[in-house]
């Protein structure tokens, strides 16, 4: 979706959210390939699956539908006899359309300010009048103060309608500029603009045999689910393996290296299952078949370096691992918290923390100390700290893959990766009894961010 039309969508949030039927539109969306079933699956799940927060997720996911995506749904809403919200999408999209393609003179003009003491805002994009007197081209313009701040402009339509779940203050225009020049620059930026922009391999081991000693990771699927639309989302052809041994584990992982790389330009391995410390010499940790057999995390990045798969070479290859670290429990201990949200976890943890009590069946069993490696173009995001518990609602499935799609949701189209891991581990950090702290090694060269559009 162009630029002009994600900002339509997101000017004209408020009357959809709060007129859409879409209990209408699931049928015409499928019909028009703008949502697959599991998408809308998600949509109707989304927030408390009312009405309304089920049109503000529909509206937030159609910006990453396609080129296409305001036009068909237009159509949908029209099929749907939902004229008057169809109507006002296409008038305000014909009218900037008009204005694109008339190229009209417009003008910068210089600011004169009215009372004392008003604050300049950004110069006002006017048409020039050809009887007034100008200096130059330019032709002065006197503002008063509903001028510098009209009522279109309110702090609330520049912010985003739902904070987000790590939400520390949104980025002005300036910042959002610097972003999209950064975004740019292939010196500073990957380039990830390709379609697709590469695979996704995600191991979901959920059942052990029973000589592992290893629970079933109830919850998981949940995760798996998470992560194939997110990815998706983000233009990344996505695989799920699940309940692998560790032979099929390797299998996999050498299968997706031998792949071919060169028209992609990123690749992503996600391994969801239980962890136990390693010995290493560069990453720590393994994850377990579901035979019960260890396969460290250094083995998995080495299939993809430079030697091993240079179909990805200079490109950057992430994974993502969701297990435990070890088996150590952390508490965590006492600091002043100014947050409203950190003041929740301590006087009412049992939300967080009730899944999994004393009893070892919520959260994943056994990663290990950590030293430097030396390949690029690399980073490695754990879900715990190197010797600790990872943890799992058997529900919502685990605390960090549920909080970094959360965060992706909110802040990939503005921010780079390593932001958004900061904002993840953030998040995790203030939940539960036990404590939890994410983090990475990161080895990439330059900025990250994924393709929205």
């Amino acid at each position: 979706m162009d630029e002009a039309d994600r900002q339509l969508l997101r000017r004209c949030r408020r009357p959809l959210v709060s007129e859409l039927q879409v209990a209408a539109l699931w049928d015409a969306l499928l019909s028009r390939g703008l949502f697959t079933p599991d998408m809308i699956e998600d949509i109707q799940r989304a927030g408390s699956g009312s009405r309304r927060d089920q049109a503000r997720q529909l509206i937030i996911d159609l910006e990453t539908r396609g080129s296409q995506a305001l036009p068909l749904f237009i159509s949908c809403l029209e099929d749907t006899g939902q004229d008057t919200l169809a109507s006002l999408l296409s008038k305000n999209r014909q009218a900037e359309r008009r204005d694109l393609e008339a190229g009209r003179a417009l003008h910068l003009v210089p600011v004169v300010l009215g009372p004392a003491g008003l604050k300049a805002e950004e110069p006002r994009v006017v048409e020039r009048d050809p009887s007034k007197p100008t200096v130059g081209n330019l032709a002065p313009v006197v503002l008063g103060p509903e001028d510098l701040w009209p009522a279109k402009l309110r702090p609330e339509v520049l912010r985003p309608e739902v904070p987000g779940l790590a939400d520390t203050g949104s980025a002005g225009f300036g910042d959002a500029c610097a972003q999209e020049r950064l975004r740019g620059n292939t010196d500073l930026a990957y380039d990830l603009n390709a379609d697709p922009c590469g695979h996704c391999l995600v191991i979901n081991n959920v059942n052990f045999c029973p000589k592992s000693g290893l629970r079933t990771r109830t919850g998981s699927n949940v995760d798996c689910q998470k992560l194939q639309r997110r990815f998706g989302l983000l233009h990344f052809v996505v695989e799920v393996r699940d309940d692998l041994t560790a032979k099929e584990m390797v299998l996999a992982l050498v299968e997706l290296a031998r792949r071919d790389h060169g028209a992609l330009r990123c690749c992503v391995v996600v391994i969801l299952s239980h962890g136990c410390q390693a010995s290493h010499l560069q990453f720590p940790g393994a994850v377990y078949g579901t035979d019960g057999c260890p396969v460290s995390v250094e083995r998995i990045v080495n299939l993809f370096n430079g030697t091993n798969c240079p179909g990805l070479g200079g490109k950057p290859k992430l994974f993502f691992i969701q297990a435990c670290g070890g088996e150590q429990r952390d508490r965590g201990f006492e600091v002043a918290s100014t947050s409203s949200e950190g003041r929740a976890s301590s006087s009412n943890p049992e939300p967080d923390a009730s899944p999994f009590q004393e009893s070892q069946e919520g959260f994943d069993q056994p990663d290990a100390v950590a030293s430097l490696p030396t390949p690029s173009d690399i980073l490695v995001s754990y879900s715990t700290f190197p010797g600790f518990v990872s943890w799992r609602d058997t529900q919502s499935g685990s605390w960090y893959i549920e909080t970094l799609d959360g965060v992706l949701e909110q802040w990939v189209r503005s921010e780079d990766l390593l932001t958004l891991l900061l904002r993840v581990a953030h998040a995790v950090s203030e939940k539960g009894i036990y404590k939890q702290i994410p983090g990475c090694f990161n080895f990439l060269r330059k900025k990250l961010f994924f393709k929205t559009s």
